[in-house]
């Protein structure tokens, strides 16, 4: 902090008038613009950005106003500490993300041959084409990340953020309609708009450049984009009016407002977690019931075992969109099991274009997908996070998080400084300060709980393996864990996963670990002690 004591008067051209402001009277009020703002140019300065001392500055409708020589003052010296220590620590983590996965990208490269473990389960072929799939993702992820970052920077050193929610109020102004609310709402709408337009360019590359090349993009371009517009008119019908009301709480809560602020979460996201089986996920996807079949006997009795509380079992068609698999259970209280139909090795399609298809794709490739057998080691699997109260913990700790979030926001949110950091000199705006504080001034501690995030989450799928030696020790689950190798080398193959990893991108990016070390793990297991990883 520079003192401001011995130092000469400050002086400011305002039109060619000049105005000589005693270092004293700056020690009456903490900053420099919100001085003139309040006590002399009320009528004429709309707003004044005081970002960079000693540098020619940012202003008003029609006024000029220019530091006339070099001055270092304190009362300027917190905004533009919180404005770089923000960019500076960005670009830190770019470089350190990109550090990592460049880690990644050189193991990738050099490894050419099947690990000795794969040997005679993974041919040479399978092991070049994911090299080349893994190599072409790191590729994309290089360059989506530096535009990113890049984005970003200029959003900010130019005070994007603040121009635009500036011209939003003012148009409202002149039409006599000016409140903070309707402002905000009209804000987050252009912002959703422009990351749609400008993560356009990226999904497409993405979807039909990679994926369609190494064989898993299933969409036409008339799917994508219906299926992106439809994503995003119900991502606004969602969030501005929880949004809307998250801000009235926050205005009208009073000192106790985070309290009710995180009780609003909490009902939203249980509410959530209720109607979006039956109501939100079809508006995407096609979910039909698994039909009467052994497998379904088979998921029926294995979950009556453990007490699952099981109510239905759906099929969803995620050919339609991309030939990745996946399994999981939803719901609050009764739980909904959903595979994909990629997943099934002896699931048919539910409608005559797509069998004959799939015959005349049967007839020239492989068939991809787990058998049932497979497919319940893999529900044993997900029966396991379940019985390890894996869920209800990770709500927990989010739940707890989310508090924690708000409360600090609470303290925090009145802070003149930290809007006067991202050019907001004569407001603070509600929805301005979420966006600042949980997007920048949270972000190194957001950082570290990934970082904890993960560690649990690769433990939690230890775990959930664990169960499934437990399983088959028990004798409700037949050769289950020779089925989970199986179903892992399957879906390892199908994905076309590369098998080697740089120890440090595994541990930062991988929420699960990776192939090889959960085969040895499965390997190792003690049944009896699968949950004590």
């Amino acid at each position: 902090m520079h003192s401001l004591e011995n130092r000469s008067p400050l002086r400011l051209n305002l039109n060619a008038t000049s105005i000589s402001v005693d270092a004293e009277l700056f020690q009456k009020d903490s900053s420099l613009a919100r001085y003139f703002w309040r006590e002399e140019h009320a009528d004429v300065v709309d707003r004044i950005v005081f970002k960079y001392p000693a540098k020619r500055l940012v202003l008003s409708k029609s006024l000029e106003i220019q530091i006339m020589f070099p001055v270092a003052l304190s009362v300027m010296d917190i905004p533009l500490a919180i404005f770089t220590s923000v960019i500076v620590f960005q670009w830190l983590v770019y470089f350190w993300d990109t550090y990592v996965s460049w880690r990644q990208y050189v193991v990738t490269k050099k490894n050419t041959k099947v690990p000795p473990e794969l040997i005679g389960i993974v041919d040479e072929e399978t092991m070049e084409k994911a090299r080349a799939y893994a190599l072409d993702k790191a590729r994309y992820s290089f360059w989506h990340g530096l535009y990113s970052q890049i984005e970003i920077t200029v959003i900010l050193c130019f005070d994007l953020i603040p121009i635009v929610w500036y011209a939003t109020n003012n148009l409202f102004k002149d039409l006599g309609y000016e409140n903070e609310i309707l402002n905000s709402m009209v804000f987050l709408l252009l912002s959703s708009f422009y990351s749609l337009v400008t993560g356009f360019p990226w999904s497409v590359y993405s979807t039909f450049v990679i994926e369609e090349k190494h064989g898993f993009n299933k969409q036409t371009f008339r799917f994508f984009i219906w299926d992106m517009i439809k994503k995003f008119i119900v991502l606004q019908i969602i969030m501005l009016p929880l949004i809307a009301l998250l801000i009235v709480i926050i205005q009208k809560g009073g000192d106790f407002f985070f309290i009710y602020a995180w009780l609003f979460v909490l009902v939203i996201s249980i509410a959530i977690i209720t109607i979006y089986p039956p109501y939100i996920a079809p508006l995407f996807d096609k979910y039909v019931p698994l039909p009467e079949s052994p497998l379904r006997t088979s998921i029926q009795t294995l979950t009556d075992s453990v007490n699952f509380p099981l109510s239905e079992m759906f099929v969803v068609e995620g050919s339609k969109r991309s030939a990745h698999s996946n399994a999981y259970f939803i719901g609050l209280i009764k739980k909904r099991i959903v595979l994909f139909d990629t997943l099934l090795l002896n699931f048919p399609p539910t409608d005559e274009a797509d069998q004959s298809k799939l015959i005349e794709e049967v007839e020239v490739k492989k068939k991809k997908g787990c058998s049932d057998p497979e497919v319940l080691a893999v529900l044993g699997h997900e029966l396991g996070h379940w019985k390890l109260w894996h869920v209800p913990k990770n709500f927990v700790f989010m739940q707890f998080n989310i508090l924690i979030n708000f409360l600090v926001f609470a303290l925090l949110y009145k802070n003149d400084a930290i809007y006067e950091a991202f050019g907001f000199m004569n407001s603070k705006p509600t929805l301005i300060g979420l966006f600042i504080i949980f997007q920048f001034i949270f972000q190194p501690y957001e950082e570290l709980l990934n970082c904890i995030i993960t560690y649990c989450s690769r433990r939690f799928e230890l775990q959930a393996d664990g169960f499934v030696v437990k399983l088959t020790n028990e004798g409700k689950l037949t050769d289950g864990v020779e089925n989970l190798k199986k179903a892992l080398l399957k879906l390892h193959v199908d994905n076309l996963s590369f098998p080697y990893n740089d120890w440090l991108y595994s541990a930062i990016h991988y929420s699960h670990p990776p192939l090889l070390d959960r085969l040895r793990a499965l390997e190792a297991f003690d049944g009896e002690k699968y949950g004590q990883l």
